[in-house]
């Protein structure tokens, strides 16, 4: 049974403002480029994962490190749901899109986590086995779930991760897909098989991503690996990273990339490769049609979650409850999704979708049914020892984490 959607008319009301302040996202976009700030993170934490001072009631800021295009943010920097939240709030967000990819992010942050000093990020968007092993670690603060009454929305599947058992340190901000993208107007020949990647006329045009789980784990659900079970390990792996090895050193694969992989594809450099269903949503809005295709091959894509996590440290807690209550209202993530076109983890985007915008609905990498969810796994939860092992061959592989 779905909860019913709220219809505040505050919060449409300052949805609706923040909206005209800006011009629509598809008129924004089309024919201009990305650009993601490239801003160094400092960090924010106690070495035994200590909460610090929360200085929310005197200070209403708070700064959010995450992932580019991962927001309703137009090129400016501005965003009509920040926007929102700041009318409502009163609280000053500061969104940095400097999340590349998961362990170059975590290493630029661990030495100062490690030694309690600060890193200025009060929330941070990071992989759900990023944000396990933070926990883990003791670098994540208990949120105060009293705080975030919408966190009644959050959908059941992601609701009781091994990791977090009740979201207590994380919640989930969005999912999405990993699969095989291409230029359609420039490879016409199309791609359905990883297989298709190394055909000789993609050479040099082919990329895939600094995620060694998202490269990796395609890679081996082209052998026939099912990644989401424990009856692989190091001998699959190693079979995958050779493949891998052999196409970078002849020079097939142009490169391992965080999320510049788009600027590759969006300038003709890249063909073809891995991508997130996201970002080639948003390409394709860049360029104002179908320009670029994404499909879950038949072996099958990978899906993932990111979350938001507290570092332990930060002086904003209560003010980042403030801000995750305010993105789980189904209208605020609606209107999130209908930008970035990933998963999102709150009940009722859905209906608040088909009511009013079904061709947003009807989209299967934002809305995935049953079949879809078929298609992909889960990279399984590897234990310390094939953490560390898988994470440094990929390394010297790519140079990438």
């Amino acid at each position: 049974m779905t909860r019913p959607l709220p219809q505040d008319p505050a919060i449409q009301q300052l949805v609706l403002q923040a909206k005209q302040s800006h011009i629509s996202r598809r008129g924004l976009i089309q024919g201009a480029g990305l650009g993601a700030t490239a801003l160094a993170l400092a960090a924010c934490a106690s070495p035994d994962g200590s909460a610090a001072e929360d200085l929310s009631d005197s200070d209403n800021s708070l700064v959010w490190a995450s992932w580019p295009s991962y927001i309703d943010e137009d090129l400016s920097g501005h965003s009509a749901t920040l926007k929102a939240f700041k009318k409502q709030s009163d609280i000053d967000v500061e969104y940095r899109a400097i999340v590349e990819d998961n362990v170059g992010f975590y290493l630029s942050m661990k030495d100062q986590l490690a030694l309690g000093k600060p890193t200025g990020a009060d929330v941070i968007c990071v992989s759900d086995w990023m944000a396990a092993r933070l926990i883990k670690f003791g670098y994540a603060q208990k949120l105060d779930s009293a705080n975030i009454p919408n966190k009644k929305n959050l959908t059941k599947t992601l609701a009781h991760p091994e990791f977090d058992p009740e979201r207590d340190y994380s919640l989930p901000w969005q999912s999405g897909f990993i699969g095989l993208a291409w230029n359609a107007e420039e490879y016409s020949e199309g791609i359905v098989s990883v297989e298709q990647l190394w055909n000789d006329d993609l050479k040099g045009k082919v990329v895939v991503l600094a995620e060694m789980r998202h490269t990796m784990g395609m890679l081996l659900l082209a052998q026939g690996v099912d990644i989401s079970q424990e009856t692989w390990g190091t001998a699959e792996f190693m079979q995958a990273s050779a493949l891998l090895e052999e196409r970078l050193k002849s020079k097939h694969i142009m490169g391992v990339m965080g999320s510049d992989y788009i600027e590759k594809f969006k300038s003709g450099d890249a063909l073809a490769g891995f991508a997130r269903s996201g970002d080639i949503a948003v390409l394709n809005a860049q360029a104002g049609r179908e320009k670029f295709k994404f499909l879950l091959p038949g072996s099958r894509g990978t899906f993932f979650t990111d979350s938001l996590v507290v570092p332990a440290g930060a002086q904003h807690k209560a003010n980042v409850e403030k801000l995750m209550n305010f993105y789980y209202d189904p209208e605020i993530a609606s209107n999130v999704v209908d930008w970035i076109r990933c998963v999102s983890p709150v009940d009722g985007t859905f209906e608040y979708a088909t009511e009013h915008n079904p061709e947003l609905a009807a989209n299967p990498h934002t809305f995935p049914d049953a079949e879809v969810m078929s298609r992909t796994s889960n990279f399984r939860t590897l234990n310390t020892a094939d953490d560390q092992a898988f994470n440094a061959e990929f390394r010297r592989i790519t140079g990438k984490g």
